[in-house]
């Protein structure tokens, strides 16, 4: 989770992305606790590898894993040098069996474990390949090759960020392998080229299916994400706390509502989840997602996102405005 989070600008300039929360949770914390959950075994450790996003979210994630009664360690990546990179920052935690994840997305899959593969990489097709690494397969499911963002079509399975090995030695020994030789392809040191390598040792792996796979990488697929995990959440999430004060208005589920939230005068939802300490006034809200402690006055808004601490007053439009940002549209006065 090392990386800058440019194409979820203007949000990700003062937090990283993957604490970026949806349905009321950081992005991180809902990869966790759902690849957690799915598991058989316990989870001993999780190892988180940031950029330098300072002491309070690395106690942030520090806390998630103590929240689910193991071990966290942090590791930084310096410099984007790709995932096989990413990976490497953390070698001291790799060890025995692992579970692999790319702190951006979220996903409802089959963790059924292969018990006769080395490995699981979870895919789903996609439109589009060519963004992705992809895989090809053979008859009984098991992976052939691996590409990276491939320019011609081979393949419209795509690597969702999401893999299991029975090894994490094996995985590293290739890792090791590919940034000793400096073998670098699209500038970075990628994963799917220790996979291609232990494939061609001999070790097979399979895929796993998956049954939704939300990405948050802009404003519009984060916006999206959050009103499928309101929907798939549709029946814990129709509670309002106590200290949420609703007067003359209406919320129409599912929708998220935070605590010591204010809403007066106003239509929230449906898919809309509002952080704590906001308020809302005079304002019809939709398919959006606002952070904490922010005011919407006469807002008439839908598809949007809003962050910490802003200020929104104003006419009917889709917006994306940052953490301590203000557009106030009242103080406009038409020519």
């Amino acid at each position: 989770m090392a990386g800058r989070g440019s194409r979820l600008r203007p949000h990700t300039l003062t937090i990283p992305k993957p604490l970026i929360p949806i349905a009321g949770k950081p992005i991180v914390q809902r990869l966790v606790e759902d690849i957690a959950g799915l598991l058989s075994s316990d989870v001993e450790e999780i190892a988180f590898i940031t950029g330098d996003f300072g002491k309070e979210v690395e106690d942030s994630l520090l806390q998630i894993a103590k929240n689910l009664g193991t071990k966290g360690t942090l590791y930084r990546q310096e410099k984007p040098l790709g995932t096989a990179h990413a990976i490497k920052c953390a070698e001291q935690s790799m060890k025995g069996d692992v579970v692999i994840a790319f702190a951006d997305t979220l996903f409802r899959a089959d963790f059924k474990l292969n018990t006769e593969a080395d490995g699981v990489i979870w895919t789903k097709k996609v439109d589009d390949p060519s963004a992705f690494g992809v895989v090809k397969t053979d008859s009984e499911g098991y992976i052939t090759d691996f590409v990276e963002k491939p320019k011609e079509f081979v393949s419209d399975m795509a690597i969702i960020g999401i893999y299991y090995f029975k090894s994490a030695e094996d995985v590293m020994m290739e890792i090791n392998s590919i940034i000793d030789n400096n073998i670098i392809q699209g500038g970075e040191y990628q994963l799917t080229t220790a996979l291609e390598n232990l494939k061609q040792k001999g070790k097979r792996f399979s895929t796993g299916a998956v049954n939704d796979w939300m990405d948050c990488g802009n404003k519009n697929a984060t916006v999206d994400t959050n009103s499928k995990i309101l929907q798939y959440e549709r029946e814990s999430m129709n509670e309002v706390p106590a200290s949420a004060v609703i007067e003359n208005s209406l919320i129409v589920p599912p929708c998220f509502i935070g605590e010591n939230v204010h809403i007066k005068n106003s239509k929230i939802g449906p898919y809309v989840s509002l952080g704590s300490c906001t308020e809302v006034y005079h304002s019809n809200i939709e398919n959006s997602l606002i952070q904490e402690r922010t005011k919407i006055h006469h807002g008439n808004i839908t598809n949007s996102m809003i962050g910490n601490n802003a200020l929104y007053h104003g006419v009917s439009r889709e917006i994306s405005l940052g953490d301590f940002s203000e557009l106030d549209f009242s103080a406009i006065t038409p020519e």
